[in-house]
């Protein structure tokens, strides 16, 4: 099994290299270093090759949950080299931010799970130890670095019952896939008990890593900005996803005819849409405006919509009141949710649609801690919205206590099990 499908993605080869080209001219890839994905062409050289922890992730929400995991690392041993790979444009831009003062971290973009292109991958890079984040299995990648006996871990290893199903109806090849981790760590107790069913060995589940923190003390907004929206009654969208733009645009409308002065600060989950967003916007004679770094908000502003990356958290400090997206959307019904952890650590009250399947047990702990609402249609939202508005915000300090003992404790715990293998 596993022979016909390396045969499949050498044969495939020149057509993935034309798909990614097509990607390219349409600006879903790096203009320069898409070329990481289908030749092989670093354009650094590694120090402290010999100690090289090498991370995968396919984009922002596993790259993000593993800065945390990265930085303890680095201050336990700064001689530590880290390479991290990723999959999408903005997780790329996300690394770069994170690490831009951290000489020893590095940037890849992942490479086709082609034999050709691993060999070259792993002959240049030599990791010591590889963590595979979520769901990230690549077979011919696994087969490789099993065969030259690298310590591989599957971090916050995440398997719903679809995929379940999936690896199940190939079982020869996903039992040999599975067997190959060294260390398995859920995401969450389903994951535990279909991860185990899938032929893992020494699989743990101390909690979903996204409950570490990984919140700057100095991450607030301009100043200028701030006064602004002082001026204003302000709330959040964030992380939202196709039609649900439009969805917190009624929500806006209704909270207008209560506070004539409200602004509306979404925050999509990919920035490539914000132009669809805000033809979305003109459509309903919306005053919007496009925010990128270092922009100010006119008065007339009405929607103002985020077009810059690691901004999330600064609005959050600042609204009282967060919707967090892919969650009103029945097609993402098993595959819906994103990380409300951040918004809850800096005070906010979350407000969620009913599809949140990837988060279930997160948003079930906020939810027996009074941190998160779940709603239906935007007349709930709105009236949640406009409730909140009424008083200001105040921190519940023995809630956010709870958040950040359990990820202090996942975090240890995580990073206890994986050094076993460096």
């Amino acid at each position: 099994m596993l022979a016909v499908y390396q045969t499949l993605t050498t044969i495939f080869y020149p057509l993935f290299i034309i798909i990614i080209y097509l990607r390219k001219l349409s600006g879903k890839e790096d203009p320069i270093r898409f070329r990481e994905k289908i030749f092989f062409s670093p354009k650094f050289k590694i120090l402290n090759k010999g100690n090289l922890i090498w991370f995968h992730g396919a984009s922002i929400g596993e790259i993000q949950s593993i800065v945390p995991i990265i930085n303890h690392l680095i201050e336990k041993d700064a001689n530590t080299s880290i390479l991290i790979s990723s999959v999408t444009l903005s997780s790329g831009k996300l690394v770069e931010e994170e690490f831009k003062k951290h000489k020893n971290v590095y940037h890849y973009y992942f490479p086709l799970d082609i034999p050709y292109l691993i060999n070259k991958f792993l002959n240049e890079f030599k990791p010591k130890m590889i963590g595979f984040i979520d769901s990230e299995i690549w077979p011919n990648f696994i087969y490789e670095i099993k065969k030259r006996k690298i310590p591989l871990i599957l971090i916050n290893g995440r398997i719903t019952k679809k995929t379940f199903k999936r690896w199940k109806y190939i079982e020869i090849l996903s039992n040999n896939i599975f067997s190959s981790f060294d260390l398995v760590l859920a995401s969450s107790k389903e994951s535990f008990k279909n991860l185990i069913n899938l032929n893992c060995k020494n699989v743990k589940y101390f909690g979903n890593i996204k409950f570490i923190s990984n919140i700057k003390k100095n991450n607030i907004l301009d100043k200028v900005i701030t006064q602004q929206l002082d001026k204003r009654k302000v709330w959040c969208a964030a992380s939202t996803h196709k039609n649900e733009e439009v969805f917190c645009l009624n929500t806006h409308l209704k909270i207008k005819k209560i506070y004539s002065n409200i602004l509306t600060i979404i925050i999509p989950r990919h920035i490539h849409r914000i132009n669809y967003i805000f033809s979305d916007c003109q459509k309903m004679n919306l005053k919007t405006q496009i925010i990128n770094k270092d922009n100010f908000i006119k008065e007339d502003t009405e929607i103002i919509l985020i077009n810059s990356f690691g901004v999330l958290n600064q609005y959050f400090r600042y609204c009282k009141s967060v919707f967090i997206g892919k969650s009103m959307n029945k097609k993402l019904v098993l595959v819906g949710g994103q990380n409300p952890l951040e918004a809850a650590r800096l005070g906010c009250k979350i407000y969620y649609g009913p599809y949140v399947y990837n988060f279930e047990e997160v948003y079930g702990f906020l939810s027996n801690n009074n941190i998160t609402e779940q709603i239906f249609n935007s007349n709930e939202l709105s009236v949640k919205v406009i409730e909140d508005l009424r008083t200001p915000k105040i921190m519940n300090k023995k809630s956010l206590d709870k958040i950040n003992f359990f990820g202090d404790e996942i975090l240890h715990k995580t990073v206890k099990e994986m050094m076993k293998f460096f």
